[in-house]
């Protein structure tokens, strides 16, 4: 059986990948620095302590195990943050990711897959948005996924390293088993920051804006299920060992829905009202992403299986309710 290193793998998306990897007859192997990640997410699997960034390390990993291809989770995802502290993630998600690839290329890996981001497309002038439409990021969060999607082009040109890139548009929900689910500290994410303020009498939701030129005023977004992500990845994976051409593909449902809507859904699943308030717009969000992913559909063979919002939010609130997570 292969062996998939899967860095970031005590993650959110990539717990939930790591369970699809050995469900396909793979052998994970959880690379992880648990700065954002936890270690009771990394279940029974083999895990290793250790940084991205560390190259000495990396190098003695592949020494040590025979690893097929590389599955890159390790990064810093808050938009907001990037803005105020780029270098973070300038460090993480660029410098120390160059760090990964190095010791990828000294010890002869070949197949890469990367966690990218839609942050990579800013704001677009037309939706859906295919893998063609400009990139033009607003932000070092999406910057740094632009720059390497470019570094891994070199990449593959230099040293024959082989790539897919997976632009997620809004990962959401959490396992249908209930045991690992989203558990970003600080939150950022909608779902579950209403589901916060349903639990929480004290919290209240911010939603930005009501002015924006859609239905109802608030921002709409394409939200897909996190283990429709991970299947994505599995077959990524087999697309790239089979094909040995490298690629990028978007990552969403297609649908698009506005803030209230996920609010209203999400309130009638929970069977209580989220106390909230409407404040002025955020700047750099832009009023409507929505995905176009008939190329991973056609590629790929990729299909969700969680393609209505009910069906998340039921998941997202099995999780949220449960008390397992760690704060907010």
């Amino acid at each position: 059986m292969k062996k998939i290193l899967v860095t970031g793998g005590a993650g959110y998306i990539g717990s939930h990948t790591v369970r699809q990897l050995a469900d396909k007859k793979y052998i994970p192997l959880i690379y992880d620095n648990l700065s954002t990640g936890y270690k009771e997410f990394v279940g029974d699997f083999e895990f290793i302590k250790g940084d991205i960034g560390d190259y000495d390390k990396l190098i003695s990993v592949f020494k040590k195990h025979e690893i097929e291809c590389v599955m890159n989770f390790a990064s810093f995802i808050a938009v907001g943050e990037s803005v105020k502290l780029p270098l973070k993630y300038y460090k993480n998600n660029l410098a120390d990711t160059i760090e990964l690839f190095r010791a990828m290329v000294d010890s002869g890996i070949k197949n890469f897959i990367f966690s990218s981001s839609a942050a990579v497309y800013g704001l677009p002038e037309v939706t859906p948005i295919t893998e063609n439409s400009p990139l033009n990021p607003i932000n070092p969060y999406g910057r740094s996924k632009l720059y390497i999607e470019e570094i891994l082009k070199d990449l593959d040109i230099s040293d024959g390293i082989k790539s897919i890139s997976l632009r997620y548009f809004n990962a959401a929900g959490a396992s249908s088993s209930g045991d690992i689910g989203e558990n970003h500290i600080p939150e950022t994410h909608l779902i579950p920051l209403i589901m916060r303020a349903i639990l929480d009498d004290s919290y209240t939701l911010n939603v930005f804006g009501t002015d924006y030129p859609t239905k109802d005023g608030t921002c709409i977004r394409d939200y897909i299920h996190v283990d429709d992500l991970a299947s994505a990845h599995v077959l990524a994976l087999e697309y790239l060992l089979t094909q040995n051409k490298s690629d990028v593909f978007n990552l969403g449902n297609g649908t698009g829905f506005s803030v209230n809507e996920v609010i209203q859904c999400t309130e009638k699943i929970a069977g209580k009202k989220c106390k909230l308030k409407y404040s002025e717009r955020r700047e750099g969000d832009a009023a409507v992403l929505v995905a176009s992913s008939d190329k991973a559909k056609d590629a790929l063979r990729w299909k969700s299986k969680y393609n209505q919002l009910e069906n998340i939010i039921e998941t997202a609130w099995k999780w949220e309710s449960s008390g397992k997570r760690s704060g907010y």
